[in-house]
């Protein structure tokens, strides 16, 4: 998903206080899945979509009261941005290896249960999905363990 080794980075600082505004913007940045660079710096891979979600955050954090800057920038090395796309890959491995639990937990619950948990684990799958720049394996993993739940409901129902 990388443009050449493009990154959007964005260098922010927002008032602690209130908080309200802060918590925001760090819970829109954990559902883009950046890649925390430092305090106060995080990045993506550079493409239009991200340019333009980073951008609209940028717009947020000034609205309350804070400060920041929008780069586009290369990683000096290559062993640098290979420790970057691991650290972000390890993240959403781990959110897939929670999915994969889940679904494997529900496969005995009652029919009714296994649809809740079936429609909110597709769910989970879509947004991890939309913040995975660097898919790991873990991620076809979880897709089996999903549709593995669906097919257990519709053997159930032949």
């Amino acid at each position: 998903m990388s443009d050449g080794g493009t990154w959007v980075v964005l260098v922010y600082r927002i008032p602690r206080e209130p908080s309200r505004p802060r918590i925001a913007v760090w819970r829109k940045l954990e559902r883009l899945g950046v890649a925390r660079l430092g305090d106060g710096v995080v990045g993506l891979p550079a493409d239009a979509r991200t340019r333009e979600q980073v951008d609209r955050i940028a717009d947020e954090i000034l609205a309350a009261g804070g400060s920041c800057t929008v780069w586009l920038a290369r990683p000096a090395t290559a062993a640098q941005e290979r420790q970057v796309v691991a650290g972000m890959r390890t993240a959403r491995a781990a959110e897939y290896a929670a999915v994969t639990a889940e679904a494997e937990a529900a496969v005995p619950a009652d029919p009714a249960e296994r649809e809740r948990a079936l429609r909110r684990l597709r769910a989970e799958l879509r947004r991890i999905n939309r913040r995975d720049f660097f898919p790991p394996a873990q991620r076809d993993t979880a897709r089996a363990a999903v549709q593995a739940l669906a097919a257990t409901g519709d053997r159930q129902l032949a």
